[in-house]
């Protein structure tokens, strides 16, 4: 029955009656329907046909929780840990996860990794990822195993249904259309799949960089196979106020050719070890794209390559702001 309620809503939206079909689900999740408490949830967070209201879709996804959905259970977690319903709680975060542990195993091995990282009461690292210099002009620092072997795979499995080919917004057509310059399968992970592996994680990169958690963009996982690449490029945006000030790279896999990372100005060439992470700064001290960390992903050349980026801003931003 479930299942044709959420046909009719859909049904109901495709006419342009998005507010019968609320009303639908609504009245559904009232009688305890957890499916249909879900679907509202996923439409405020969306945006889409409901108008975006994270707080609600919050409530919505406790509600669900509590009758026991998992989906909603882990979407719940994420939002309480990165604040996007209010004060970040990562305390809370960790006891709901703990509490959903036990019944579901995705729940358990993410409460698993959690546990083996050395973390402080609100998520951070115990101890400072130390750096090592690589170069001055670019300026690049170099993390031997910024992550873990087992944390790397939960950032590849979490990515992979989340992969499509990289694309950019085309101005004149208003369509997404082929990235010009890269040309890999790409996966953003936003703050309503931020499990508390990916928020440690997050922390332990704005730890590591110095910055404020708020201030990177969702952790993006590209893939590359064979003769794919990132061309030259500047990781600055033209035109934007607040600009992408650091770049943080994490490789994810070893057992590939090919696919190094060069800064073209200087001809500095660096190929890390799984785990290992790679932050350099895009912005020279008056707030100018920085020429020399302009770089590249050369081409793979056997195997597949999976990389983790974390684009760090001048200064916090809205991930649900349209």
């Amino acid at each position: 029955m479930t299942d044709t309620l959420i046909e009719q809503a859909d049904r109901l939206v495709a006419a342009g009656r998005v507010g019968d079909a609320a009303a639908l689900l609504h009245a559904a999740g009232d009688s305890g329907d957890v499916d249909a408490l879900f679907r509202l949830a996923a439409w405020q967070l969306i945006g889409d046909p409901l108008p975006r209201n994270v707080p609600a879709a919050y409530a919505l996804l406790s509600r669900a929780r509590m009758i026991g959905h998992v989906d909603a259970a882990l979407m719940e977690i994420a939002l309480t840990a990165n604040g996007s319903a209010g004060p970040d709680d990562w305390t809370r975060a960790l006891s709901l996860l703990t509490g959903a542990a036990g019944a579901d195993p995705v729940a358990a091995e993410q409460l698993r990794l959690v546990r083996a990282m050395r973390l402080t009461t609100d998520g951070k690292p115990v101890t400072q990822p130390a750096p090592r210099p690589v170069s001055e002009q670019p300026h690049v620092r170099h993390f031997p195993a910024l992550l873990t072997a087992d944390e790397c795979v939960h950032l590849a499995r979490t990515a992979d249904p989340l992969f499509e080919p990289a694309s950019v917004l085309d101005p004149a057509s208003g369509r997404r259309v082929r990235h010009p310059v890269r040309n890999a399968d790409e996966a953003a992970i936003g703050p309503a799949r931020e499990d508390l592996v990916v928020r440690a994680i997050n922390l332990r990169i704005a730890a590591a960089s110095g910055t404020d958690v708020a201030a990177g963009e969702p952790l993006t996982i590209l893939r590359y196979g064979p003769g794919q690449q990132y061309r030259p490029h500047h990781d600055a945006i033209a035109g934007v106020a607040n600009q992408r000030a650091w770049t943080m790279l994490v490789w994810l896999n070893d057992g590939y050719a090919g696919g190094e990372t060069r800064f073209s100005p200087s001809g500095l060439t660096v190929k890390g070890r799984r785990g290992d992470g790679l932050l350099f700064r895009n912005l020279l001290p008056d707030g100018r794209p920085d020429p020399a960390a302009q770089h590249a992903g050369l081409p793979v050349t056997a195997g597949h390559k999976w990389m983790a980026t974390r684009w760090i801003r001048q200064a916090p931003l809205d991930l649900w702001a349209s």
